[in-house]
C-alpha cells in the first residue's frame, strides 16, 4: 500500500503546498535501430507516442530518457530538439525510455484549481443543503481523499485504493499545518507553505500511515 501525494489548496483555489511521496513508475526502455518504428509527436512541450504500441510502449507515453540520460520536455539533456535528434541516422542504435509524462509545476497548479472548482460544483449539485463537496474520488488504481476545513483550506491525499486510515491522516496533516505553519510568525494565510518543520512532520506522518495502514489513538 502507498500514499502517492499530498496537496494543500487555499480557499481561492490556489495550490499552496504539494508533496510527491511515492510516484509509481511504469517505464519501458528499448534499444532502437534507424528508422524509429514508433510514431512520436510534440504534445504540451513533451514528446509522446502517437502510434505504434509495442512491448509495453503505449500511446500517450512520453520520452523520458535517451541512452540513459533524462530529457527535459521536448529537448535532450544537451538542449537539442528530440524529434530532430531522432531523425539523424548517425545517432543509432540508441536506447529510449518511455513512461507516463511527469506533471510540471504549472500542471499541478492547474489541476489543483480544477479540483477546487469541481469541489464547489459537487456541493452545488447536492440534493441536500450544506453538502461538504467532494470528499473522495475513486479509480481502479488510486483514491483521491479531500478534507476541507472551516476556513476553506483543502487537504488532498492521493493513495492506493487499499490504503486505510486516510481520514485520520487528513486530520493529522491539518494538525501539522496548524502547529507548524499557522503558528509560524512569518506565515500568513493564502501564502505557499515553506516551512522545514512542516515538511519533516508531514513526512513522518505519511511514513506512519503507510506502515500502520491506519492511525491509532494518540497518533
Amino acid at each position: 500500500m502507498a500514499i502517492f501525494s499530498v496537496y494543500v489548496v487555499n480557499k481561492a483555489g490556489g495550490l499552496i503546498y504539494q508533496c510527491d511521496n511515492y510516484v509509481p513508475r511504469t517505464e519501458v526502455e528499448k534499444t532502437f535501430s534507424f528508422p524509429l518504428d514508433v510514431v512520436l509527436k510534440l504534445h504540451d512541450e513533451k514528446v509522446v507516442v502517437s502510434f505504434g504500441q509495442r512491448d509495453g510502449i503505449r500511446v500517450g507515453h512520453a520520452v523520458l530518457a535517451i541512452n540513459g540520460v533524462d530529457v527535459s520536455g521536448r529537448c535532450t539533456a544537451e538542449g537539442k530538439d528530440i524529434l530532430e535528434y531522432l531523425q539523424e541516422p548517425s545517432h543509432y542504435p540508441l536506447a529510449i525510455r518511455f513512461g507516463r509524462a511527469r506533471l510540471t509545476s504549472n500542471e499541478k497548479l492547474m489541476l489543483a484549481s480544477m479540483f477546487h472548482s469541481l469541489f464547489a460544483i459537487g456541493s452545488q449539485l447536492s440534493p441536500e443543503v450544506g453538502s461538504s463537496g467532494i470528499e473522495m474520488l475513486e479509480t481502479d488504481v488510486f483514491k483521491l481523499h479531500c478534507f476541507q476545513t472551516l476556513t476553506g483550506i483543502k487537504f488532498i491525499v492521493l493513495a492506493d485504493p487499499r490504503q486505510s486510515g486516510i481520514d485520520a491522516l487528513l486530520r493529522k496533516i491539518y494538525e501539522i499545518y496548524s502547529d507548524f505553519a499557522l503558528k509560524n510568525p512569518f506565515y500568513s494565510l493564502e501564502m505557499p507553505i515553506r516551512c522545514e518543520l512542516f515538511d519533516q512532520n508531514l513526512k513522518s506522518a505519511l511514513e506512519v500511515a503507510e506502515k500502520a495502514g491506519t492511525f491509532g489513538p494518540g497518533s
